[in-house]
């Protein structure tokens, strides 16, 4: 969504996530933030988590002899290291240098495989072993497979930081604007923390990942600082989603930490906690320093948001999604966006207008217990930021207006402004409604 400025569920994807070796969520003649930039003069440049897909070169029947046990780690067989050898001694299409971005460093998925750092489209060395068992614990990685030999988890987001910063220092050299895209590993898991910082939040591994995460920020906008170019760069922090709840939430709670503030729910859930997110936006001459927007706001907005910034038009099959930001980081202070679309792990979609959430079925859809028996949730966000008064019942014909509006943004393909569009699949937002 934040790529393309197209809601995901527009695409196959309509619940969950991409699966270990999934192919890519997105098309090749799709338009990213990436290919914007890269159309405009920009170098462009990914560092972290992709997660969106890739066309690996995998032969029939290769696929059984990628995974391996999580409890009992034995050698990898002939057969799987002659498969290994020869699916990461090639090129991996389908990824981020395929999708807008001229250089790409990450991992894919830090808890999955390849356990391994990937540098454009291949590999940086060949996975010939798999994890140690200890490894897959303490909410570190999750699903086994071809990992580099000595292969740990700490160093991936000191990695991520110093190579996002010797980008910049590289970029500014360069008779060229440029654009980073730093989608991190943390503070999901791994809770892999780096000895400096265990024990430094109080709350446990993931209150210290989350503040070794904030220090591989600062240090990333210090060499932005440091280059010279901080002046002229708009720099947009936020976070994909709410805290996890099975990390640790009710020891943090316990001390009195909140991760999801007065929010309902937690990361995969529908509620607030799941989606509400910062989003902090850094731009000199532009962005007064201080100042704060009550005005509803979504990820998909980049996409419009750097289009109005560049001063160029986007095409209708792109973008189907998002609104420009621009007026509201000028300092304006009137909605720029009407409503806005989001989803639970299961696919339980709500639909935010103004002060009003409803959500298409009951409970969370996602993995935090509770929930009513309406069929329905409807919740005033002004009056009940915390989603505890269910006023479907009480609001028939607003629940039918939305409902109806809902219809109408998923047959149209899109919700901004501009010719209807198709999906790429039939859309199943109704499948948790009951009578």
């Amino acid at each position: 969504t934040l790529l393309t400025g197209r809601y995901h569920w527009r695409s196959r994807l309509q619940s969950g996530i991409v699966g270990v070796w999934g192919k890519p969520l997105i098309a090749p003649d799709r338009l990213t933030i990436g290919k914007l930039c890269k159309a405009h003069g920009y170098t462009t440049a990914m560092v972290g988590k992709w997660h969106l897909g890739w066309d690996w070169p995998l032969a029939a029947g290769d696929r059984k002899l990628l995974g391996g046990s999580k409890t009992k780690v034995v050698p990898a067989t002939a057969k799987q290291s002659a498969a290994w050898k020869e699916l990461f001694s090639q090129a991996i299409p389908g990824g981020p240098i395929a999708r807008g971005f001229d250089s790409y460093f990450g991992t894919d998925v830090p808890n999955w495989p390849p356990f391994c750092f990937i540098e454009n489209d291949r590999t940086v060395g060949v996975p010939s072993e798999f994890l140690p068992a200890r490894l897959f614990k303490n909410h570190m990685a999750s699903v086994q497979g071809p990992a580099l030999a000595g292969w740990k988890l700490e160093p991936i987001l000191p990695a991520l930081g110093d190579h996002a910063s010797a980008f910049i220092r590289k970029a500014v050299k360069a008779d060229a604007p440029f654009f980073l895209y730093m989608p991190l590993t943390s503070p999901h898991t791994p809770l892999a923390v780096n000895e400096e910082w265990k024990g430094k939040s109080g709350l446990g591994a993931y209150g210290d990942l989350v503040m070794e995460t904030d220090a591989v920020v600062g240090r990333v906008l210090a060499a932005l600082e440091e280059s010279g170019a901080a002046a002229n760069t708009l720099v947009v922090f936020t976070s994909d989603n709410g805290c996890a709840p099975y990390i640790g939430v009710v020891e943090m709670e316990k001390k009195g930490h909140f991760a999801s503030g007065p929010l309902r729910g937690y990361k995969s859930d529908v509620w607030e906690g799941g989606h509400r997110v910062p989003f902090i936006v850094r731009w000199p001459g532009k962005v007064k320093p201080g100042t704060r927007c009550d005005q509803l706001v979504h990820q998909a907005d980049l996409m419009a948001t750097f289009a109005a910034v560049l001063g160029t038009k986007l095409p209708d099959g792109a973008a189907e999604d998002s609104v420009s930001l621009l007026p509201i980081l000028e300092g304006g202070d009137q909605p720029v966006r009407a409503p806005a679309v989001s989803q639970s792990m299961r696919g339980l979609s709500d639909l935010r207008r103004g002060d009003w959430k409803i959500i298409f079925g009951s409970g969370s859809g996602g993995w935090t217990k509770g929930g009513d028996s309406q069929p329905v949730q409807l919740y005033n966000l002004a009056e009940d930021l915390g989603e505890s008064n269910n006023l479907s019942a009480q609001k028939p014909e607003l629940v039918a207006e939305l409902t109806a509006l809902m219809g109408k943004i998923v047959t149209d393909g899109r919700s901004s402004a501009g010719a209807p569009q198709k999906n790429d699949v039939p859309v199943k937002w109704k499948r948790f409604l009951r009578k």
